[in-house]
């Protein structure tokens, strides 16, 4: 069974895929004028600057419709992006691909930043609100509204495999390198870690739905975040004089076979290729549309506007945080002893700091995973919402709520193997459809730069 998953994934992570995937980003990044870099100054203003400073626009002291804040919405879906793909995920890359997966990661993300923004414009252009005043918006939903007869199928599709990937991702991956992790430091049972994950999150989710997720990310994510960077830097710093050597293999072993060294098997270009552009994504979510779920609830007067939050949480999530956990596990020279995953780079922090290092890269494991799952957690309500009705969300919850007691004793092979087959099915689709609806994508970020034009 598991050779056939295997034969599976390796056929969706092939060659055609990543030239769909580059090929659509390219294609939205020389159409919008290559704005996720010459249009740097009006997104990080209008992102990170109004997080910072707040707005002064009319427009944002007016009251706009949906649940979330758009800070909110950012650092719930960055709880969703931020997890173990960051910690886990690259490491495992790494092991398998070799440092040049790295290089794919990047370039991953580099024209996903513009992949992103055009998902989150177009979740919120065609998001609905339901009579109980809850937004539901996605893939699914600007399939269905913007393509006609093809977009019912090609939403129907996206949804049922949006369905299985949430799930593996959410309640299989996250909280599996969470118990992993706990096992690990302080020797604690996976089942009890599984329990006590299931037993929070089913308090947060029955006190408050989206709003106290959006509350609780909102809290927590941005800390976590800025303390995992300072605990990277530290390793990095520490091992400062093999950053140029690390940034050599990285390009090097990017166009080249990486040879064996002690524990690492060696490996091709590739597989280097696949494993970094598979766990890109899988960290930052452009070309997914899952993080689109969850900025079609957030109040803004304007769909490109959040839109340019989706170049924001990529450039944190990849271009930082993954790019930090390399050089990390580069530069402290672990990346070639054989382990793989979370392990993997639980020896970087260990060859520098010893078991201090083990438990602050634990807690913060603990922090990205849990606040991880959770955030997934507005995902799947649409998935839910989308193919079994409103209604059923309060009965299909208790399916999310309960699996991380399952999936916390299972092989880590498995669980990213599942999780790289589902990413794959819902890729596709939603390249087809952005390509078919960037049009329209245009059209709104034409007319959206024009008032920002005015205003000055």
């Amino acid at each position: 069974m598991w050779q056939v998953l295997y034969d599976l994934t390796d056929f969706l992570w092939g060659t055609p895929l990543m030239i769909l995937m580059i090929g659509v980003g390219l294609y939205l990044t020389i159409r919008s004028g290559f704005f996720q870099f010459l249009g740097i100054p009006t997104w990080w203003k209008h992102t990170v600057g109004e997080v910072l400073y707040g707005s002064k626009s009319e427009d944002a002291k007016q009251k706009h419709e949906g649940e979330l804040k758009p800070f909110q919405a950012l650092s719930t879906v960055l709880a969703g992006t931020v997890g173990s793909g960051n910690i886990a995920g690259v490491a495992a890359a790494i092991a398998i691909g070799g440092p040049g997966a790295v290089f794919w990661m990047w370039l991953i993300a580099l024209v996903g930043m513009m992949t992103k923004m055009a998902e989150v414009t177009l979740s919120v252009a065609f998001r609905k609100k339901t009579p109980d005043g809850e937004y539901f918006g996605g893939p699914m939903h600007y399939m269905k509204e913007g393509l006609g007869k093809i977009g019912k199928f090609l939403a129907g599709f996206y949804a049922i495999a949006l369905f299985i990937e949430v799930l593996a991702d959410a309640c299989f991956v996250q909280p599996n390198t969470l118990a992993t992790c706990v096992n690990d430091v302080f020797g604690v049972p996976l089942i009890i870690t599984g329990i006590i994950i299931t037993v929070l999150s089913t308090i947060v989710v029955l006190s408050g739905g989206v709003k106290k997720i959006g509350d609780f990310c909102g809290k927590f994510v941005m800390p976590m975040i800025l303390i995992y960077i300072v605990a990277c830097l530290s390793v990095i710093i520490a091992n400062i004089s093999s950053v140029p050597t690390a940034f050599g293999i990285i390009f090097k072993y990017a166009f080249a076979p990486a040879p064996a060294v002690g524990g690492f098997v060696g490996s091709t270009m590739t597989l280097a290729m696949a494993r970094g552009a598979s766990r890109g994504i899988f960290s930052n979510e452009a070309g997914m549309g899952t993080a689109a779920t969850v900025h079609a609830t957030a109040q803004t007067d304007n769909p490109a506007h959040q839109g340019m939050y989706g170049i924001l949480e990529v450039f944190i999530d990849t271009i930082i945080i993954c790019t930090l956990t390399s050089l990390a596990i580069i530069c402290s020279g672990v990346w070639s002893c054989g382990d793989t995953g979370v392990v993997l780079t639980f020896d970087a922090f260990r060859s520098t700091w010893g078991f201090v290092g083990l438990v602050i890269l634990c807690i913060a494991v603990v922090l990205f995973t849990y606040s991880s799952y959770l955030g997934f957690f507005v995902e799947f309500r649409t998935c839910v919402e989308y193919l079994f009705g409103e209604k059923a969300i309060k009965f299909m919850k208790w399916l999310f709520l309960a699996l991380p007691i399952v999936s916390v004793t299972l092989e880590v092979e498995q669980v990213w193997d599942i999780a790289d087959m589902a990413v794959g099915f819902i890729v596709i689709p939603n390249m087809i459809a952005l390509l078919l609806l960037s049009p329209k994508f245009f059209e709104i970020l034409k007319d959206y730069r024009a008032k920002l034009a005015e205003r000055k």
